[in-house]
């Protein structure tokens, strides 16, 4: 087991490039299993989650190759595999999303209920009604899901809350059923959109890309016939626009997907932040105060719930106090005994936080409880007085390609050893 090791109160300067997203990458490598062609893709992040996918992948019979100059090839099954195993699925939840292709490839699915991130229950019921509605026929047995379609009929499907997996996999399975499938009240997030621009480009037909009402009309074979580049990850960008402001530095930040961060943008600078276009990138630093701020997690195009925890971070030392409602996710503030135990004033009060400003955090020995909350344990220690040591850091590599290295470029004083070890500064 490793263990990040920072010594905090450096001022991150420089230019910093954005990998490309996470949530989309994962899914466009699931829509894969769609093809009758090799998919060539670029821009995908070389992170845990997509080594995982990868796995998945290979054991359903497809081979995947990554190449030096951040690609990755994925040829398909001479016979696809139904069954996702449990030791793969259990390490991320993304893995469900190959529920659907595989229905819509072979008429069949054996998928072990998802793990990865113990931060609320995401239930899988929009998923398997929508499929269901679509002619599948479902069973939960002994931790996994069984499914079977012999024919996958397109239908209306109306989603009760806009769930991004549900979204998409249903997506994936509408867009070689018999028939036209309307989904009402889709997810509208970026990575969906290029999740739909793949499919567009393997041969599906899509409408209402964007929007919260998709129109699939079903095709007989999909295939690949050019290079895709997966979108920017605009969590990865804000996360380091946190950074910069927090420890009063001044950083350009390098593809970061501007026109799918309004709102991230907004708060950022309703807080005292000054965000610049510029021809070199994004630029973003910090002048006076932070202020005192409220934020409510919603669906796209609201403000994202994978960015609640980094800007809880920031709050924690604005000028005041500020709330900030979590309506996605109900165990999204694990982190928030770690943060007061580096001297954060922040008490919960379901589904809010209220945290008061204080002028400074404290090194600290805390332990990653997820992704996000570990990413900002990592920007809490990067302005904190001292050292931090953050164990568990598996949960950070799940997301974040280089996140050290990139932060080290920036003049962070960061390094990874093993937990046994001790590092002396």
């Amino acid at each position: 087991m490793e263990k990040l090791v920072i010594r905090g109160e450096n001022k991150l300067e420089g230019i910093v490039k954005i990998s490309g997203a996470k949530n989309a990458a994962l899914k466009i490598m699931a829509a894969s299993i769609l093809s009758d062609d090799k998919v060539m893709l670029k821009n995908v992040p070389r992170i845990k989650d997509v080594f995982v996918m990868a796995k998945v992948l290979e054991e359903l019979g497809m081979k995947v190759n990554f190449n030096k100059s951040r690609g990755l090839i994925i040829a398909p099954a001479s016979s696809l595999k139904h069954e996702a195993p449990y030791e793969l699925v259990n390490q991320m939840r993304a893995s469900i999303i190959v529920l659907g292709p595989l229905l819509a490839k072979v008429g069949k699915a054996c998928v072990a209920l998802p793990g990865g991130c113990n931060i609320g229950l995401r239930k899988i019921d929009f998923h398997l009604r929508g499929l269901e509605k679509m002619g599948a026929k479902i069973r939960l047995e002994h931790g996994f899901i069984e499914a079977e379609a012999d024919v996958l009929k397109g239908t209306e499907i109306d989603f009760n809350f806009p769930s991004v997996g549900a979204t998409e996999n249903i997506l994936m399975a509408a867009v070689k059923a018999k028939g036209t499938t309307i989904i009402k009240n889709a997810a509208r997030e970026p990575e969906i959109l290029d999740l739909i621009y793949f499919l567009k480009q393997m041969g599906a037909k899509i409408k209402g890309a964007g929007t919260s009402t998709l129109i699939i009309e079903g095709v007989d074979k999909l295939h690949s016939s050019q290079e895709y580049s997966v979108v920017s990850d605009r969590i990865e960008a804000g996360t380091f626009m946190v950074a910069a402001a927090l420890t009063g530095g001044n950083i350009v930040i390098q593809n970061a997907p501007t026109n799918f961060m309004g709102m991230i943008i907004d708060k950022l600078t309703e807080a005292g932040i000054t965000i610049d276009e510029t021809s070199e990138g994004l630029r973003i630093f910090r002048k006076g105060e932070i202020k005192a701020i409220d934020i409510s997690t919603l669906p796209y195009p609201g403000f994202p719930t994978d960015m609640q925890a980094q800007m809880m971070i920031l709050l924690s030392i604005a000028k005041g106090a500020s709330i900030v409602t979590e309506n996605v996710f109900e165990n999204r503030f694990m982190l928030v005994d770690e943060l007061n135990r580096m001297g954060a004033d922040i008490y919960i009060q379901d589904p809010h936080a209220v945290i008061k400003g204080v002028d400074g955090f404290i090194g600290s020995p805390v332990r990653a409880t997820d992704l996000r909350g570990g990413a900002a344990l990592v920007l809490a220690g990067l302005a904190a007085k001292g050292v931090t040591e953050i164990m568990d850091v598996f949960h950070i590599d799940r997301g974040y390609e280089n996140l050290e290295a990139k932060l080290k470029s920036l003049g962070a004083d960061i390094a990874r050893i093993d937990e046994q070890e001790s590092l002396k500064f």
